[in-house]
């Protein structure tokens, strides 16, 4: 018998996931030592092209890569997340990245990548940057709360402690939380953030989605940002607030006398974003069950219009406080609200910026705002105002995606092709499935 004293101690090494948000929204990746952080920003870790055609449901949609090629994902540790409080069963630690070719070239399949290429356009076309938060909705499955907690305290009370960890694990990982609460839907919650650069703002919204599932997972529950978990239920979306910064840094957004306040460059870019909506739709809301949300009268959005204070328009002029202590100038913001969580948050924002652009580039004028309900108009009053039906399926929506020559041109023919054969893939995967069928299996996946 050896003579050695024996260490009950336990033998761990720390783990680092790098990770990318793919086509499906879902944060895959590989891990590594932690120890190895510094080697891998250089020489990365080894990624498959065709990972990028993994639905939602791991199916892998037909691929114009096979079994063939290679690519690298780098890490970027401004983003790296580190959670460790094993007291309360959170162990995270992760890293978002970028992936490239192996000769050093970025990937056009990249979504962070897409990303950034969209917002040095707008640099480009207007001299400005983009800074934006999004804010997200999501539902505790299966618990089943009963009536009479729509923003109640009483909602909230059950949910106190995984509220209060989440504000804790956003604060420890940079996301600068603002407010959580108890939202109308059945068990659903919404989480708010203070806004960021373009670039942040996404990989935020994507750290935001971990910490929740990781969160709640901690508390013993199961959360779900499916955008639509009871047909008959709330829907839940992703109400994505933006607005612009000058050079020097200063706001863009506000002008007293433009109109709706609006901007030069803030009402062209609004009036791209709604004029090619139909087109980037599949972008923004992409999986089969989005559209059931995007239906009048669900306080999310059904047309393409411009709203002031207004829930159920695409894109809405948000309210500014002169109880604030932040000027005018700093709160004046744009919401886009047809928007859910199926979406990697890069491909979300690049659309919008590259719509937005379009319409900067065209010289479009401010759009007039709607003050009706819109679902009381005819076809023909609608088209008169130039507004229109927003797309109903996500087939429709991929037509219109892949028949657009103008995203072609943003996104590159390569990225509207794989994007459409990932898509058709998730259609493929549920075409058999009964509604309540389809709407389980998206919430368990989201």
């Amino acid at each position: 018998m050896s003579d050695r004293p024996i260490n009950d101690s336990p033998i761990t090494e720390d783990i680092v996931y790098a990770c990318t948000c793919d086509f499906a929204g879902k944060t895959r990746g590989k891990g590594f030592p932690a120890r190895d952080l510094e080697k891998r920003v250089h020489r990365g870790i080894g990624w498959a092209p065709t990972n990028t055609q993994i639905t939602c449901f791991d199916a892998i949609a037909p691929s114009p890569f096979g079994a063939l090629g290679d690519r690298v994902l780098i890490p970027d540790p401004a983003t790296r997340v580190t959670l460790r409080a094993l007291d309360q069963g959170l162990a995270e630690d992760f890293v978002l990245g970028d992936l490239y070719d192996t000769d050093g070239q970025p990937w056009a399949l990249c979504p962070r990548g897409i990303l950034k290429a969209a917002l040095a356009r707008l640099e480009r076309v207007a001299g400005l940057s983009l800074v934006a938060s999004f804010e997200h909705e999501f539902q505790f499955r299966d618990c089943g709360m009963g009536p009479g907690t729509g923003y109640a305290l009483q909602g909230f009370r059950p949910h106190r402690v995984f509220a209060e960890r989440l504000v804790g694990a956003m604060r420890a990982a940079g996301l600068e939380p603002d407010t959580i609460m108890k939202e109308y839907g059945a068990d659903q919650f919404e989480v708010t953030m203070d806004p960021a650069p373009g670039l942040a703002a996404a990989d935020r919204a994507v750290i935001l989605r971990q910490l929740v599932h990781a969160v709640a997972e901690s508390c013993g529950q199961a959360a779900t940002f499916t955008p639509l978990q009871d047909p008959a239920g709330i829907g839940n979306g992703v109400h994505v607030h933006f607005s612009f910064r000058d050079a020097a840094g200063a706001p863009a957004t506000y002008d007293p006398q433009g109109t709706h306040r609006l901007s030069a460059a803030a009402a062209s870019f609004a009036a791209g974003v709604l004029a090619h909506v139909d087109a980037i739709m599949a972008l923004m809301a992409p999986s089969v069950v989005s559209y059931g949300r995007l239906t009048p009268h669900r306080w999310s959005a059904a047309f393409n219009n411009l709203g002031v204070q207004d829930r159920e328009a695409s894109l809405r002029i948000c309210p500014v406080s002169a109880l604030s202590d932040i000027d005018t100038a700093r709160q004046f913001n744009l919401e886009f609200r047809a928007a859910d969580a199926t979406a990697s948050p890069y491909l979300q924002l690049a659309a919008l910026v590259h719509a937005g652009c379009q319409g900067i580039e065209d010289g479009l004028s401010a759009p007039q705002a709607t003050e009706e309900d819109l679902a009381d108009l005819s076809p023909e009053a609608l088209a008169a105002r130039g507004l229109r039906r927003l797309p109903t399926s996500l087939p429709q929506a991929l037509a219109l995606f892949a028949d657009s020559a103008l995203v072609k041109d943003w996104f590159g023919a390569e990225f509207v092709t794989v994007y459409r054969l990932h898509k058709q893939g998730e259609i493929d995967h549920v075409a058999d499935m009964t509604p309540a069928e389809m709407h389980r299996a998206y919430a368990m996946v989201y």
